[in-house]
């Protein structure tokens, strides 16, 4: 674990680095944006803004992560809360996609803030899960999260088919304990529709969980803002 890192791809400076490249994704994605908006299916967008702009797998995947059609805007714009309003409240917070998020933004990987707000990144849980060097500080940032804005509970839900997620949940109740922090955790099999359906707010970047979901939060947006965090961010819009 001591040499493991959730960073860059060796190919990503040469895909992400350059203001061209970036100008171009930019491009890329409110031309998707344009397209779902009038219905298009997201795989088709994504294929005509990737051959249009000739982009490689992983700019397409990006671009995808940070496209939403005009609809999907305004319907979590309307859901999104502050932090103010979490005093003394339950939060559902959604495990992987949080902590991996977060990982990969200290380790230094590029990370995208699409046109929703959200920050999402190029990792995925692949079947397992292995934690890295920049576990434990991401778990203290959720811990000055938590704190900070007097959360009554933090339910963490993690995906029960993934392997090593009960060795996480673990990890994050001991961290818990240890500094008496009122944090829960759960493994579901479909933690996606768990979280959607919860009254309580969700802490999550995933978008069907945006597009689905009663009230969401922006934690990393916020996290970013507050611990004045150095992260490799690419930020789109629609201007």
């Amino acid at each position: 674990m001591n040499n493991r890192n959730r960073g860059k791809n060796t190919s990503d400076d040469s895909l992400f680095e350059s203001e061209k490249q970036v100008e171009t994704l930019k491009m890329a994605v409110q031309d998707m944006h344009y397209l779902l908006s009038r219905a298009y299916p997201e795989k088709a967008s994504s294929e005509l803004a990737g051959n249009r702009y000739r982009l490689k797998t992983r700019q397409i995947q990006a671009i995808r992560g940070a496209s939403a059609s005009q609809k999907q805007l305004l319907n979590r714009k309307y859901k999104e809360v502050t932090a103010e309003e979490f005093r003394g409240k339950t939060v559902y917070i959604d495990g992987f996609n949080v902590l991996i998020l977060l990982e990969s933004l200290l380790s230094g990987a590029y990370i995208f803030e699409g046109l929703d707000g959200c920050f999402r990144d190029l990792s995925g849980v692949h079947g397992t899960y292995k934690r890295v060097n920049q576990t434990l500080p991401s778990l203290e940032l959720v811990a000055d999260f938590f704190q900070q804005c007097n959360i009554g509970k933090l339910c963490w839900i993690f995906d029960r088919p993934v392997s090593n997620s009960g060795r996480i949940c673990q990890l994050i109740s001991e961290f818990a304990n240890e500094r008496e922090l009122s944090w829960e955790t759960s493994l579901e099999f479909n933690p996606d529709h768990f979280l959607a359906i919860r009254e309580e707010c969700i802490i999550s970047s995933d978008a069907w969980i945006l597009d689905h979901c009663k009230k969401w939060f922006n934690l990393i947006r916020y996290l970013v803002d507050q611990e004045n965090l150095n992260a490799h961010i690419i930020q789109f819009s629609l201007a």
